[in-house]
């Protein structure tokens, strides 16, 4: 997959946000947390659900066949080769939310971001132990996704992707952007055995992760119908805490009603 050097897609996202500003009008005032806990969440808009479920199938049976099995296996590792990887994978991806903290407009976050970065993968041994959590300086998500709904674009259909699994149009979108922005570059051979390091690291890491709420949700009748709408319901909150520039319980913080 190509990749680019880090001032060429900071200088094209900024572009393209500066295009989808203007073609969205003015931005709105941030919202309060009130505000954004009104109202219910629209179900998922899937109108190819047949192919998508045919996708489904096969994302399915890699998921049965191979990463489950390689993610259960990973959970019995030693807890400190989990945070290890957890740590390593984070880190290698503050970049990208560093990118991303900037395009919502959100200083203080990219502030928080390079400060981590840079404390993390210098004493923190590239990443891999988080001393600037010890600290108390907490790492937030951020990505294309986010950003875009941050932007107020809309959700657009469900699209099932080969591999990548579910989500709306666009956080697909903004998963190929992040595929196509590297703020590394491939510059040397010590970062592409980083990069590979990463992906590899990433999928076992984030599929551990998920089991629970997987297993979960494969006890429910339709296990396609209840991952995609799990999935909608935790990109809104994600998408809310954008909005907001900070991570919240919305469940709780919303009096158990939640806002998307």
């Amino acid at each position: 997959m190509p990749t680019i050097a880090f001032a060429c897609p900071f200088a094209r996202t900024l572009s393209l946000a500066a295009v989808v500003g203007l073609a969205t009008g003015c931005a709105s005032p941030t919202p309060s947390s009130t505000q954004l806990c009104q109202g219910p969440l629209a179900a998922p808009h899937d109108p190819a659900e047949p192919f998508n479920r045919g996708i489904f199938a096969f994302n399915r049976s890699l998921d049965d066949y191979l990463l489950a099995p390689v993610a259960r296996g990973y959970r019995h590792l030693p807890g400190f080769v989990q945070g290890g990887v957890h740590n390593f994978v984070a880190n290698f991806g503050e970049p990208k939310v560093f990118i991303n903290d900037l395009l919502q407009g959100n200083g203080q976050r990219s502030v928080t971001t390079v400060g981590r970065f840079a404390l993390n993968t210098t004493v923190g041994i590239v990443g891999l132990i988080d001393v600037s959590g010890r600290l108390g300086i907490e790492r937030h998500e951020a990505d294309f996704g986010q950003t875009f709904g941050v932007w107020n674009i809309a959700n657009g259909p469900i699209v099932e992707l080969p591999l990548l699994g579910t989500g709306n149009l666009r956080d697909a979108t903004g998963k190929a952007l992040s595929f196509a922005v590297s703020p590394f570059g491939s510059s040397s051979d010590t970062v592409d055995t980083l990069s590979t390091l990463n992906t590899v690291g990433g999928i076992v890491d984030g599929r551990a992760e998920l089991l629970p709420l997987t297993d979960q949700l494969r006890t429910e009748p339709d296990y396609y119908a209840a991952l995609r709408d799990a999935v909608a319901e935790r990109r809104a909150h994600f998408v809310t805490e954008g909005k907001l520039g900070e991570q919240l319980d919305l469940a709780r913080h919303c009096g158990g009603n939640d806002e998307r």
